[in-house]
């Protein structure tokens, strides 16, 4: 993608309204915190007071709206700490430069590091270098500086009063996770009844699974519903992924067909009915068609085989899931499905016990190519240099800018983009707002005052709407501060506006110059993918091979981990969509079709834990020298995929082969069958990443042509006819973008057919790999071939 075609994407996102739902409870108790804490500062003691004041509560309040698992009350008392102690140190050290910009970048590099241990505390801990910004230039003594830090203080006590004492939808969000995880679970089932392989996002039942874990005081108060059923969707999910695969599960026609049709669209209706009890605390009424249809007759049911274990299986689990749909969540009354599951919750260390596990994750971080140790450097830089450039202009408030920077930064290019833009463009829309306020009102520190907490509850109302509306509203609040203060609007509007384009412009220069991008990182998340899969696919086969209670356990534990390695892919692969960078390694569509492969292998392994066997049952040898031979060439394939050379499986066509010669392979046909959609699905991935020495040193330079070949063919208005093709200026034929003027079309068309190990002979020891499969889409981020 061009630095044109990135900053475009850039504004849009920065300018864009996120459909969410709107918490206008949960704004107004806020709001009321930061009017508490200002109200009784402005009338007793002074506006400077009622500044520091509405600084902590603001702060506070804005910390409770992040996404955490923890009550929100732990939030508020964190966030007002950190405040109040970047405040009083930061004063500590304002008597000279020399001291306080060595603690600035300090503060500044620890606040990015916080990133490591999540997005929350990355965020509160870059309003603490807000903090400290700001609030130095307000005391005048020692004494002073303490008095002020617990007025900041009481700002975060006061919120969390307001929380204990009116709580609004407690264990609402925990609530939310869990009904997302069921009706992505029920939307799942739906879709198989049309697309038998439709595909599965793990992500709302790995939300789930962060929700379900509590603190000791957690799990006392929880109520019983939030406990089984996300087990219930865990088990419910490979199953009707099971019945509804024509390879493993029902036939592709016919009345089992129909059959297993019915089944999923009534698994929909259970599954939707439990995630709306459970989202509304309400018990939830099941259409009595889809009761009916889960009734299994003996004699006269359809489906066979396989088939017929997993709708037996699906009934079994469904009615777990109509009793927790019948009780509504009442304590006491909701059922808790047994096995590992609910056999014990999940631990969040508290706050005192979370230390060590901040550190270790902090030292992880800890290295030149972290995304997060490159954002600690970029903020402490910033910060630092910002702070110094504003003391220079013949400008008051230079705090601004320093402030803009540290808050619209990010760990990835296009978050950081897009919120300096969406800063700036909600500043100017603020400012102007709030200036013809105060025109119109005439300066009043109490009409200021209340116009400040009504431009913050309209902030908080909109936070998760998009940053540049929230920000409108935040800018009219900081100028209705000052003006309560008795800042003269003629002079803080301006600064306000000039300061806030440095701090910004600095923020994106920072990531120009010292960048972390997830391109050149994407072979390496790839290879984590896989060799996590094979793993999962190992442990799968495994607990066919010798089902015990152990391997179970293993499964389990490796399905976690090939989901992280997923998550971690994908959210790679997403920033490196956004990043104006050329592919190295991996080109868009390698990344592309290497994803959709291993998306293939995982699939494979997930219908063959549809049908593990309990511990009683017959053993399948054969699975575990396949199991063997499979988390070998996984795990070497990984490095070979790191390392940009080409996979090999010859340990697992060797299994495979020789599986076929056993006579155990027609007992266990689910498990047969799934290790050949895995060998199918790895022969993909071959196919996928395997390049030539040519290719590999020309690929990305190819890559580069075809996208600047694209974009020119768009703005010319030559238009799409065909996508990834340019027209050839003697002849006006296609010719592929980047055979250009050293070689002819034909002749560059021929090459590339000539050197493609692919369509000749292979390499000695390597199996000759298949052309490449023509997906019938266009790659996302470059144009198709």
């Amino acid at each position: 993608m061009t630095w044109l075609r990135a900053f475009g994407e850039v504004v849009r996102s920065g300018l864009t309204i996120e459909e969410t739902r709107l918490e206008p409870l949960l704004a107004l108790r806020t709001a009321a915190g930061v009017a508490i804490v200002i109200a009784p500062a402005l009338w007793l003691v002074s506006p400077a007071y009622a500044a520091s004041a509405a600084l902590g509560a603001y702060s506070a309040g804005g910390a409770t709206f992040q996404r955490t698992w923890r009550p929100r009350k732990v939030i508020a008392l964190g966030a007002g700490a950190g405040l109040a102690l970047s405040t009083f140190v930061g004063y500590l050290a304002a008597g000279r430069l020399v001291t306080f910009l060595p603690l600035l970048a300090v503060w500044a590099f620890v606040a990015g590091m916080a990133w490591a241990v999540g997005s929350t505390a990355g965020i509160v801990a870059a309003t603490t270098v807000g903090s400290m910004l700001v609030t130095i230039t307000l005391p005048t003594s020692v004494g002073r500086a303490l008095e002020h830090a617990g007025v900041i203080a009481l700002g975060g006590v006061a919120q969390a009063v307001l929380i204990l004492l009116f709580p609004i939808r407690r264990w609402g969000a925990h609530r939310d996770a869990l009904a997302d995880a069921l009706a992505a679970v029920a939307d799942y089932a739906r879709r198989l009844r049309h697309d038998p392989t439709a595909p599965f996002d793990p992500e709302p039942l790995m939300t789930a699974r962060d929700a379900a874990a509590v603190t000791p005081s957690q799990a006392r108060t929880r109520p019983p519903v939030l406990h089984g059923p996300r087990g219930l969707a865990e088990r419910i999910r490979p199953v009707v992924a099971g019945l509804a695969d024509p390879d493993v599960g029902a036939p592709a026609e016919g009345p089992g067909r129909d059959r297993a049709r019915e089944l999923l669209d009534a698994a929909a209706d259970v599954l939707d009915a439990a995630a709306r009890s459970i989202r509304r605390g309400t018990p939830a009424e099941v259409p009595p068609r889809s009761t009916d249809v889960l009734r299994v007759d003996e004699e006269h049911e359809v489906l066979e085989g396989p088939a017929r274990q997993a709708a037996e299986r699906l009934v079994e689990l469904l009615g777990e899931a109509l009793e927790i749909a019948g009780s509504g969540g009442a304590r006491g009354r909701t059922p808790t499905p047994p096995g590992p599951a609910g056999a014990q919750f999940l631990v969040r260390p508290t706050m005192f016990r979370l230390v060590p596990v901040v550190v270790r994750a902090v030292r992880r971080e800890l290295r030149r190519d972290s995304p997060v140790f490159r954002h600690a450097v970029r903020l402490a830089a910033v910060a630092t240099l910002g702070y110094l450039i504003a003391a220079r202009l013949p400008l008051g408030h230079g705090y601004w800018a320093p402030i803009t920077s540290v808050m619209v930064m990010r760990p990835d290019f296009h978050r950081t983009y897009a919120r300096a833009v969406a800063r700036l463009a909600g500043t100017l829309a603020g400012v102007a707002l709030a200036t013809v306020m105060v025109r119109a009102l005439g300066p009043d520190a109490h009409v200021f005052g209340a116009l400040a907490v009504v431009s913050a509850g309209l902030s908080y109302t909109l936070i998760r709407t998009g940053y540049a509306y929230s920000q409108c509203f935040t800018a009219a609040y900081v100028v209705f501060l000052l003006g309560m203060g008795g800042q003269a609007w003629e002079q803080t509007v301006p600064e306000r506006v000039v300061l806030t384009l440095l701090g910004g412009a600095l923020a994106m220069l920072a990531y120009v110059v010292f960048p972390a991008w997830e391109t050149p990182r994407l072979a390496g998340r790839l290879a984590d993918w896989l060799a996590a899969n094979g793993r999962y696919a190992a442990a799968v086969l495994r607990s066919y091979a010798e089902p015990t209670r152990e391997h179970r356990a293993d499964m389990r534990r490796a399905l976690l981990a090939s989901r992280e390695a997923r998550a971690a892919w994908q959210e790679a692969y997403d920033r490196a969509r956004q990043e104006p960078v050329r592919p190295r390694g991996l080109t868009s569509r390698e990344a592309e079709e290497a994803q959709e492969a291993l998306k293939g292998f995982g699939r494979a392994a997930m219908l063959m834990e549809s049908h593990v066997p309990q511990a009683d049952s017959r053993f399948v040898p054969e699975a575990e020298r396949f199991a063997e031979a499979l988390e070998a060439d996984t795990a070497q394939a990984a490095v070979d995929v790191r390392e940009h050379r080409n996979p090999d499986w010859g340990r697992v066509e060797e299994a495979l082969h020789a599986w076929e010669g056993s006579a155990a392979g027609d007992r266990s046909p689910v498990v047969r069958r799934g290790a050949e959609l895995q060998k199918q699905a790895l022969e993909d991935l071959a196919t996928a990443v395997s390049r030539t020495p040519l290719e590999r040193d020309v690929g990305s330079a190819r890559e580069e042509q075809r996208v600047r070949a694209a974009a020119a063919a768009e703005g010319d208005g030559s238009g799409p006819a065909a996508p990834g093709w340019v027209t050839a200026p003697a002849t006006g034929s296609a010719a592929p973008p980047g055979a250009g003027s050293s070689l002819p079309a034909a002749s560059s068309a021929a090459t590339r057919t000539s050197l493609s190990p692919s369509r000749g002979s292979a390499p000695p020891g390597r199996a000759v790999r298949s052309p490449r499969r023509s997906t019938g889409r266009t790659s996302p981020l470059r144009p198709s071939r």
